[in-house]
């Protein structure tokens, strides 16, 4: 799978905001018109002990079930301190190596972290997305930034996530029981849309299945190594 060289990764902190306030002006928030067919999950894990993390990419087809067609991963050092809102500094390279094994071109990507729900607009999903040049929506467990109303109980139910007086995602309750996730649109895709792609594919868990299973795949890939399975 090819995407774009858009800037250095090699960047200090100064550089990397720099770098986030001129792309957010590239992104767009069209409704996708396109036909639906296969869809992607990611999410990267740390190794505890080391400077190493581990990068998945699992690619699913969209029919009345979720078929799981293709899965990459890779392997790396962490290059770019752990500083909140520059999350994509740190992962999007390691993400993209697993993304230039794909054979699959998916049509849209989910990742486990914020798109437009950032202190600049433009988080690790809005980032991807723009590399990628793909419709991206950002999936995020837990708050950045934003206010928003409570939740009710209910799957589907979802509260708007304002900052800056904006609407930048929201808060959206997938299953009954559980707390509910921040959905935000990264690149190429609106809100309604993100919505609509999360609640179908959360098949009876919290997050969505391509983002869940991506979690799997780099969780033993991380366990593997920490065993000593590979170096």
């Amino acid at each position: 799978m090819k995407f774009k060289q858009l800037h250095s990764w090699r960047v200090n902190y100064k550089k990397a905001v720099q770098i986030q306030e001129t792309l957010r002006d590239l992104l767009t928030f069209e409704k996708y018109t396109g036909k639906i067919q296969t869809i992607a999950g990611t999410d990267v894990s740390y190794d505890k002990h080391s400077d190493r993390f581990f990068a998945g990419v699992v690619v699913f087809k969209l029919n009345k079930h979720l078929e799981m067609i293709e899965e990459a991963t890779a392997m790396g050092k962490a290059r770019f301190p752990y500083i909140p809102g520059l999350l994509s500094f740190r992962e999007a390279p390691i993400l993209l190596r697993a993304f230039r094994k794909l054979k699959n071109n998916p049509d849209i990507v989910l990742f486990d972290g914020q798109g437009i729900a950032h202190p600049r607009r433009f988080g690790l999903a809005s980032h991807m997305g723009l590399v990628l040049d793909k419709p991206s929506i950002g999936c995020a467990k837990s708050r950045l930034v934003g206010e928003y109303s409570s939740v009710e109980n209910t799957a589907g139910a979802y509260s708007k996530l304002i900052y800056g007086n904006k609407v930048v995602g929201v808060v959206l309750r997938t299953k009954k029981n559980t707390k509910p996730i921040f959905v935000s649109p990264g690149h190429k895709i609106n809100l309604s849309l993100a919505i609509r792609i999360t609640l179908k594919t959360c098949c009876g868990y919290r997050i969505p299945e391509p983002t869940r299973q991506a979690h799997l795949l780099v969780n033993k890939l991380r366990g593997k190594y920490s065993s000593g399975l590979f170096c």
